[in-house]
């Protein structure tokens, strides 16, 4: 048989409005004292009517234990399922104080949301780096014959799901890329945090858990390559500056060759279009501030 024909569905439960019966109970309890000082036994009555009088007395007593013993109440955000002799009843969810016959079980399971705080897992990214991360989960219950009946410890399974799953997403992407051609755990926190909830709500299906939240809390390259790593962005970061600082450069010196020849300030020729290349390549890239030089004859002496 397959998993999805053994599913467990949550469905409403019988129970009855738990202030009525408080009210049959004030008026039973009330009948069995006002029988038992109505038929005290008198001195001169035998030993069997003595005992018919203990008998009537015992069993007027358990018809208010009887109605006591089926109370229970629901909080708001709460649910009980009932079970009877093994067999699942239905979920009780109507706040306040209920009613069911004593025979049956009566298991509460709070629907409020939960927090979790992973603990930090080491993992390898999609480029086979060790990192350390980590994540914080809210999650509830939504279906409570699913949380009972399809796992054995939906909580316990929840914190099993919620590493498993933040293993499974950490793996898919690299740590970081400074060309901004992919997607990266360091780069793209939404999109990451969206495929984390949509693969612990996948996981956490079975045991009717329902994620409304998921997101990174901690993400670094583990200790033993965190120094490597360091310096392997700073030298892409500083590579990736410099690309930008020529592509930049290459751009101004182009603008300032076409405004020269547009409006006809000066006539360049090759060797002297190369000059002013260079020199505006070097006075735009280099990093200390140019020092300028004063030729007094001509380019060609």
């Amino acid at each position: 048989m397959s998993r999805a024909m053994n599913k467990s569905v949550e469905r409403d439960a019988v129970s009855y409005n738990g202030y009525v019966m408080l009210g049959l109970l004030a008026v039973v309890t009330a009948l069995t004292a006002w029988g038992f000082f109505a038929n005290l036994p008198e001195d001169g009555m035998s030993k069997a009517e003595k005992l018919t009088f203990i008998a009537s007395l015992a069993g007027l007593a358990i018809v208010p234990l009887f109605i006591l013993v089926g109370f229970f109440m629901i909080q708001p955000n709460q649910a009980a399922v009932i079970t009877l002799f093994g067999e699942y009843r239905g979920t009780e969810r109507t706040e306040g104080l209920r009613w069911v016959w004593p025979w049956m079980i009566k298991k509460k399971i709070s629907a409020r949301a939960n927090n979790i705080h992973s603990d930090r897992v080491k993992i390898n990214d999609l480029r086979g780096n060790p990192i350390e991360i980590a994540c914080n989960v809210v999650w509830r219950v939504a279906d409570t014959a699913q949380a009972t009946f399809d796992v054995d410890d939906y909580k316990e399974f929840v914190n099993i799901q919620i590493e498993a799953g933040l293993r499974t997403v950490g793996s898919r992407h690299p740590y970081d890329d400074f060309e901004e051609e992919e997607t990266t755990l360091r780069g793209s926190a939404e999109v990451v945090n969206q495929e984390l909830l949509v693969e612990l709500n996948e996981r956490l299906h079975v045991a009717g858990i329902v994620v409304d939240e998921a997101g990174l809390t901690h993400l670094a390259y583990a200790a033993e390559i965190a120094s490597a790593m360091l310096r392997r962005q700073q030298a892409e970061a500083v590579i990736a500056a410099r690309a930008k600082l020529v592509m930049g450069a290459v751009s101004m010196v182009e603008m300032a060759l076409a405004k020269l020849s547009e409006d006809d300030i000066v006539e360049l020729d090759d060797e002297r279009r190369a000059t002013m290349v260079s020199n505006l390549m070097v006075v735009l890239c280099g990093e200390r501030e140019a020092q300028p030089v004063v030729n007094a004859g001509t380019l060609y002496q």
